[in-house]
């Protein structure tokens, strides 16, 4: 029996197999007609869905509760594991404005708990995270440093080579 496809443009949606395999709770990325920008030509993109950025940002809203009593150093590894597979799931995509919103998002929630978590205030904050020359460092502990996802490279266009299946000849 075939694999059921899926292919959704706009509001419409096709399905060569049941409803409930093609779309519904478990869509994870959204295909739509879009002109380029700076040109008259459309093309397909595919975009990632809301609810997997939803499901990602509850991820790191448990992994950086403020009251949280884990190590910083645990915090660190796993918010990078969660957040690096699941960049490396959908950067076949249009998402790289997406992973910078992700990375701000995590960032956020971190120093909200590192705040909360050693009563500082904004300007202790900015003392202990900046250089002299005013650039931010990134959020570490005990040599786990917090990866951003924006870093991951983007390949939407990857070139297919199907192989031919018929045998070259050898004087040619």
């Amino acid at each position: 029996m075939p694999e059921p496809w899926c292919l959704e443009i706009g509001h419409a949606r096709f399905w060569g197999g049941p409803p409930q395999q093609c779309g519904g709770p478990t869509r994870r990325f959204h295909i739509q007609w879009q002109r380029k920008r700076g040109s008259n030509r459309w093309y397909v993109y595919t975009f990632i869905a809301d609810r997997p950025i939803r499901s990602l940002k509850a991820k790191i809203r448990a992994l950086t509760r403020r009251t949280s009593q884990q190590d910083l150093r645990t915090v660190l590894t796993r918010l990078n594991q969660v957040t690096h597979g699941w960049a490396n799931y959908f950067r076949h995509a249009v998402a790289k404005h997406t992973f910078h919103t992700m990375d701000r998002f995590a960032w956020q929630r971190l120093i909200t708990m590192l705040m909360h978590r050693h009563r500082w205030n904004w300007k202790a904050v900015r003392k202990q995270f900046t250089t002299p020359t005013g650039r931010w460092l990134p959020i570490t502990a005990d040599g786990t440093e917090h990866q951003p996802i924006a870093a991951t490279p983007v390949t939407r266009y990857r070139q297919r080579t199907i192989p031919n299946p018929w045998p070259t000849p050898d004087n040619a």
